[in-house]
């Protein structure tokens, strides 16, 4: 399969970036859109030109830092995949693929496609821990939790923080991972203990990072390659009130 690739190409985030034109032949349908951008690299190397930065890891769907957009799509084209899981037989042989990082104010591109996260690790550190020992596992039925609530829980648990959903949000915003976070704990009874102040810190340092408001238009839940379900942020808004409102009386 043959592809006329547009990639985004920026040595920094304190210069302009712009797309290069690159033509790639003799791709494999089976190979994933990474092992793509390997085969690219390869050839990039092997002509003494600059190879293109991306990130990956664990290349499972797993560390959600493989965060590209292709096509104006985060993570492709298809549905709850990330892109390592993207496979070129996808695509149309001699099609077009613009790659390009996720844009976001609060996600500064490092190099190339790749762009620091670490805004979603201050909004973690913020609140989304719970005050109990550590050691062994205790047995499993020590503290009992409904099998409603924890399918909620672990349902909310699934984020790997890859970004799709900021973006994909016209506004930027991280409500989705942050709800997300939020929800997990507040589902359990090992997370009550902060359950007032974890909501209030983590929408507050959300807003000081410099994401956007919720948008109400879906697209990050359709884009969220474990389809975090919109009602995490409805949750968020009502525990944000409770808390508030406990806060203030």
């Amino acid at each position: 399969m043959n592809f006329n690739l547009k990639i985004w190409r920026q040595k920094s985030n304190k210069v302009p970036g712009s797309f290069q034109s690159l033509f790639v032949k003799d791709i494999s349908e089976d190979m994933s859109f990474l092992e793509m951008l390997d085969k690219i690299n390869e050839d990039l190397i092997l002509k003494k030109e600059e190879p293109i930065a991306f990130d990956h890891d664990c290349r499972e769907g797993i560390c959600g830092t493989c965060s590209l957009m292709i096509n104006g799509s985060a993570h492709g084209p298809q549905k709850a995949i990330t892109s390592c899981q993207l496979y070129m037989r996808e695509f149309q042989n001699g099609s077009e693929i613009y790659v390009e990082p996720f844009r976001a104010k609060a996600f500064p591109i490092i190099r190339d496609l790749i762009i620091d996260r670490s805004a979603f690790d201050r909004i973690q550190q913020a609140g989304g821990f719970i005050s109990v020992n550590t050691g062994s596992a205790p047995p499993a039925n020590t503290i009992p939790v409904p099998k409603e609530k924890a399918n909620q829980a672990f349902s909310s648990a699934l984020c790997i923080g890859c970004g799709a959903c900021v973006a994909s949000c016209k506004n930027s915003s991280a409500s989705l991972f942050t709800a997300a976070r939020i929800f997990h704990f507040s589902k359990l009874p090992q997370g009550q203990a902060e359950k007032t102040n974890r909501v209030l810190n983590m929408v507050k340092q959300m807003e000081k990072e410099g994401f956007g408001a919720c948008s109400h238009t879906g697209a990050c839940s359709v884009s969220c390659p474990k389809e975090i379900s919109l009602e995490t942020i409805s949750e968020m808004h009502r525990e944000w009130r409770k808390a508030f409102l406990n806060k203030t009386t």
